[in-house]
């Protein structure tokens, strides 16, 4: 049910909404989307450390931006962002404000505003080899900071939520959990002309399974590799690869290059009609290329939400992913499950896919069933429910 609209003024740490183009960007960018279209009666005010140069902020009347003002502030923009932006808040008049990932000022408890904090997942403890010990030193101090002063946490997910508890040893009253949703874009259907322009202007093959996500090796990129390697001879279609990465890549390559799989595995973002494209970083042509695929393999390890995911259910597209952290609550009775552990499930999984047009058609409608879960709206009215219990009761 939606909120009773109240009036407030609503601040937003808007440092990844402007300068971060995956994961934390996009669960900004359309929550304050979605916040602003259903609850108009507020006025959203985002603090931004620096002007951006590839990203805008939301075409709404009530959304503002708020830079660092005057030359200390401009200069030393990430001080601003920890403790100095404390002073422009309350210029603003602003009511509540919004770390959107894992961060707040330091020292806002003992100002006026009441503060909430989104924790996306703390991956960083999980797999700290993957971090260096400085960044998670660094990583532990702001989050266990932000769960302790922060008036209430967001969790995206219950498995982030189990793990805050586990962790920091918070108590979980003090914790909601909210689903984020995706950006809309992906819900459309894609004219067929419109797809075979992206599939011309990418060089995509006519058919194709999809990753999405960063080569590191909690997303198991390797296993799908070793998977397509099992099914040569029997299925040999492309895997179109969407994401970089560093080490874990070039460890990826090695295998695809021992195993005679180069034509077989499509790294997008090393192509130079993607990479000097603007438009490949939209979600319009995300959706088209999702639209296009087979299935969408994203068998990881472990995920705060597992946003890929969702993405495609939405997309229409079936899901093979793992069995374990978060992805049964994201992925939902429509995904096909496997442990990422098996390179030989994920297979399994693709020629089922491939080769059943009745485990497609259903594993579509049930996955688009339960992404109604996880709408714009209904992400945004969840948010909202714990603003207006903070400010209003």
């Amino acid at each position: 049910m939606r909120p009773q609209a109240q009036i407030m003024n609503i601040g937003f740490d808007a440092k990844r909404y402007f300068h971060n183009h995956t994961g934390l960007g996009n669960y900004s960018r359309t929550l304050v989307k979605g916040l602003a279209q259903y609850f108009p009666e507020n006025e959203y005010f985002l603090f931004n450390t620096k002007p951006s140069k590839r990203i805008q902020k939301e075409n709404n009347p009530h959304v503002h931006e708020v830079l660092p003002n005057g030359f200390l502030d401009s200069k030393l923009s990430s001080l601003w962002r920890s403790s100095g932006v404390k002073k422009d808040l309350k210029k603003w008049n602003i009511d509540l404000y919004h770390g959107l990932s894992h961060e707040i000022p330091v020292g806002i408890h003992r100002t006026r505003i009441k503060s909430v904090v989104t924790i996306h997942d703390l991956i960083f403890e999980r797999y700290p080899e993957q971090f260096g010990k400085l960044n998670v030193q660094i990583y532990r101090k702001k989050f266990t900071y932000a769960c302790e002063h922060a008036d209430r946490i967001i969790a995206i997910s219950e498995q982030t939520k189990q793990d805050i508890v586990e962790r920091y040893q918070t108590d979980p009253s003090k914790i909601d959990i909210c689903y984020q949703s995706c950006n809309p874009a992906f819900g459309d259907v894609i004219p067929d002309e419109v797809k075979e322009h992206v599939r011309k202007k990418y060089h995509l093959p006519p058919a194709f399974f999809l990753y999405v996500g960063s080569i590191i090796e909690r997303k198991n990129l390797l296993n799908i590799c070793k998977a397509l390697k099992q099914l040569q001879g029997t299925l040999n279609k492309p895997l179109v690869v969407i994401g970089g990465g560093r080490g874990y890549k070039e460890k990826v390559q090695q295998y695809i290059a021992t195993n005679g799989l180069q034509e077989q595995v499509i790294f997008l973002n090393d192509m130079p009609a993607a990479k000097n494209d603007p438009a490949f970083q939209e979600p319009a042509t995300f959706a088209a290329i999702y639209q296009m695929a087979m299935a969408m393999i994203y068998p990881s390890y472990f995920e705060g939400f597992g946003i890929p995911v969702l993405e495609a259910l939405w997309s229409r597209l079936p899901v093979i992913t793992s069995n374990v952290s978060c992805m049964p609550e994201t992925g939902g009775p429509g995904a096909y499950y496997v442990n990422p552990d098996k390179p030989e499930e994920i297979a399994a999984g693709m020629l089922a896919i491939y080769n059943n047009d009745d485990l497609r058609t259903k594993m579509v409608t049930d996955g688009w069933a339960h992404a109604q879960n996880f709408t714009l709206e209904k992400s945004a009215a969840s948010v909202m429910n714990v603003y207006q219990k903070l400010i209003h009761g």
